[in-house]
């Protein structure tokens, strides 16, 4: 029970219960859900999940990404590792990502949030507050080393006794 428009690939994936357009390239190894519907010329890559999503024409998420309760627009760019955060333990919010926008690697867009058209996420990024049109976020929490913290293990010495750092 899927519709699959002409010139649509599917390598070794999964879809159910959804709609894709022409030309979408989807696989190996993604899931495309029920009530998703991919646009025109859309690229899903290797382990990507869409779950209750529309993506508009020209969306690409290449790899290692989940897209679930979301509506993304045409052209924007989903970097790897990208999750969208839907549910909160009590119910299932909406991500909304504008036409144009780039998603870097490895974000974290945490629902209900809206991401602007043309607007730019960096690497890494968790974004729990909207981002206007045009515009840009990066949200990591700051590096803090602290040596110590367990004993060193010297796995070619003494059979992986612990010693001192």
């Amino acid at each position: 029970n899927v519709e699959v428009g002409n010139g649509s690939f599917v390598f070794m994936s999964h879809a159910d219960s959804s709609v894709i357009g022409s030309n979408v390239k989807i696989g190996p190894f993604a899931n495309i859900r029920p009530k998703s519907k991919l646009g025109d010329g859309v690229r899903i890559g290797n382990f990507v999940e869409v779950n209750r999503s529309l993506l508009h024409d020209g969306v690409k998420a290449s790899h290692l990404t989940y897209i679930g309760d979301s509506e993304v627009g045409s052209e924007t760019n989903i970097g790897a590792g990208t999750i969208t955060c839907n549910f909160d333990g009590f119910t299932k919010s909406k991500t909304e990502i504008g036409s144009d926008a780039f998603i870097g690697s490895n974000s974290t867009l945490v629902a209900p949030v809206a991401i602007g058209d043309g607007a730019i996420i960096a690497a890494g990024s968790v974004i729990t507050q909207d981002v206007p049109a045009q515009g840009g976020a990066f949200g990591r929490a700051r590096r803090l080393s602290i040596e110590g913290v367990r004993p060193c293990r010297n796995p070619f010495a003494d059979a992986g006794r612990l010693r001192p750092c």
